[in-house]
């Protein structure tokens, strides 16, 4: 079953009232009770003025904060910055927490929680802010079993679960209707872990939000989507209660205010309207860009290696990889050109316009360069182009957390075929709560270079295509630079 289009999801979220009519109760628990900071109420936003930063506490997971390949994201942590910046005030994170942790510390030090918390009225000692996102809770189950497409089909599964996350409060309702139905619960997993041990067979199925499913998919192919489960839960903030509300309602102004702006539904369509921007095209379209494309960009390639050293066609296939040369192409995250520079990284190269493919392809090509020689010397040969590509991706910290992932699993950090085992891991709380740079989708870089590698392959086979075409047809004069050559015999063609 298809999953529904972001859009759909949108809509949805649309629709509800900016301001639910829950009455004085619901005012109170959604913090929207006037309050000013020189009040009793508002001494809690007093004290967060008056020492100049926001303490947030969230989880380091890709639906919340981690480090990407940009610096810090993640769609809490673009919200929470935002809504600091609108205060005046820095921000101050703390990312290593589990949810029940995360209310436990907002009750006991405040002043935000913010990570994918579902909104639970009448919690002790917390209150929300507005709903800011809609959930929707889906079944999801190892490919390879009959299809589950309804509670019934969930006999003799193993079912798991988050504990906390909102998920388990819909199971426990529906089990109310089926008495039946049972699961497993975990609050020391993540949803990463959750759709591993469904692939690899420790649990049967599961259930998670919709958005954390479509953030993962990609690197649990063994996962498939059954049905969505229970009514749609909202995610929102929290805050302690003994401070006041001034806080919540200065948090729920600047929420209404984004979504009046239209920015809040652009934040979700950033972050959770991609899950497939990695996923290899096959070798028709990339034979097609190949003849349409590539031509105009060829000789930057070949400049650029020529300066760096590396195989030009080695460039052109990190190029596809990245943007399928289109020098005007812009990530969901934000990173733009031919070779997808991040800002930073642009203007350390002194890239000053990203869009310029020269400018892209030359920049792209020197960072490459800069990656692999800062690279330990004991990485050598293939192994220390594949962790140079693979810290293109996801930065060299992620890397260097995955080789010493690999050391402790008792394998080789030099050896590329270990460390793209254990960069998954960094999904999982088990494993990248113990590294220096924390959660990535460690996933990504396997795949982007397991996708370079397949279209260098072509490339180099469409080169000696074409070697052999003018070595073996006496009428055609051989080039010069015979390994230069435009690529313009396809296999196959």
């Amino acid at each position: 079953m298809p999953l529904p289009p972001i859009d759909q999801l949108l809509r949805r979220w649309r629709r509800r009232p900016a301001l639910p009519a829950l009455g004085l109760a619901g005012a109170l628990l959604l913090g929207l009770w006037p309050a000013s900071p020189g009040t009793p109420d508002g001494r809690h936003l007093e004290r967060i003025l008056a020492r100049e930063f926001l303490q947030v506490h969230t989880r380091n997971t890709p639906t919340t904060y981690y480090e990407g390949r940009e610096g810090p994201t993640g769609f809490e942590y673009e919200l929470v910055r935002r809504f600091s910046a609108s205060l005046g005030v820095s921000l101050a994170l703390r990312a290593d927490h589990h949810i029940a942790s995360v209310l436990e510390a907002v009750r006991r030090e405040g002043d935000l929680g913010a990570a994918a918390l579902p909104l639970t009225p009448g919690l002790d000692g917390v209150i929300f802010s507005r709903p800011i996102l809609e959930l929707q809770p889906v079944l999801v189950y190892r490919r390879g079993l009959p299809p589950v497409t309804g509670l019934d089909r969930l006999q003799g599964l193993r079912l798991g679960t988050l504990a906390g996350a909102g998920t388990d409060r819909v199971l426990r309702e529906l089990k109310a209707e089926h008495p039946s139905l049972a699961w497993e619960e975990s609050d020391d997993l993540e949803a990463a872990e959750l759709l591993r041990w469904v692939e690899d067979g420790r649990l049967d199925a599961a259930v998670l939000f919709e958005h954390q499913f479509r953030l993962n998919r990609l690197f649990f192919p063994g996962v498939e989507r059954g049905f969505a489960l229970g009514e749609p839960l909202s995610l929102a903030w929290a805050f302690p209660a003994e401070g006041g509300l001034a806080l919540a309602q200065a948090a729920n102004r600047f929420l209404a205010a984004l979504h009046d702006e239209g920015e809040l539904e652009a934040l979700v369509a950033r972050y959770f309207g991609h899950d497939d921007y990695l996923e290899y095209v096959g070798a028709r379209t990339f034979i097609q860009h190949l003849h349409a494309r590539l031509p105009d960009y060829t000789e930057l390639f070949r400049e650029a290696a020529r300066q760096t050293g590396f195989d030009w066609k080695l460039l052109a296939a990190r190029g596809y990889q990245e943007s399928h040369w289109d020098p005007e192409a812009t990530s969901p995250t934000g990173v733009r050109g031919l070779m997808m520079l991040t800002l930073p990284t642009a203007g350390d190269l002194g890239v000053s316009d990203r869009l310029d493919p020269a400018q892209s392809i030359e920049g792209g090509a020197r960072y490459l360069r800069e990656l692999k020689d800062r690279l330990p010397e004991s990485i050598t040969g293939e192994d220390r182009l594949f962790m140079a590509m693979a810290a293109y991706n996801v930065g060299l910290g992620h890397l260097y957390d995955a080789r010493r992932i690999t050391e402790q699993r008792g394998g080789d950090p030099d050896r590329w075929a270990d460390v793209r085992e254990s960069l998954p891991l960094l999904q999982e709380r088990e494993w990248h709560s113990q590294t220096r740079h924390g959660y990535a989708r460690g996933g990504e870089p396997v795949i982007y270079v397991r996708n370079i590698r397949r279209y260098h392959e072509i490339l180099s086979y469409v080169d000696r295509s074409q070697e052999q075409f003018y070595l073996l047809n006496a009428r055609l004069p051989e080039p010069e630079e015979s390994h230069d050559a435009i690529l313009s015999v396809a296999p196959g063609q």
